[in-house]
């Protein structure tokens, strides 16, 4: 026998990194192995994917990002119309 640690049982059942549950397969994100009380569905174009509540805090599941992407195209949008009054301003007078 050597000196490294060997497995006794033969337990080889993956466990959620979260809770230690029997897990139902790994996070489409982190791919860390999570049970079904401990991920949630999300929409990856045309298929759903599982993804741990850990990267579903991450990734922003919350409608912040996206708020926050809408007033950046608002305020692009505002800066270039106030850019071409200004210009047209110009020209004319």
């Amino acid at each position: 026998m050597t000196g490294a640690l060997q497995h006794a049982d033969d337990d080889n059942v993956a466990r959620c990194v979260r809770c230690g549950a029997e897990a139902a397969g790994p996070c489409a994100s982190c791919h860390d192995p999570v049970c079904g009380d401990c991920s949630t569905l999300t929409e990856g174009g045309v298929r759903t994917w599982a993804i741990c509540l850990g990267c579903a805090d991450r990734r922003g599941r919350r409608l912040s990002g996206a708020w926050r992407g809408l007033l950046l195209w608002l305020g692009a949008i505002f800066v270039g119309l106030a850019l071409v009054t200004w210009l047209v301003g110009k020209l004319v007078g």
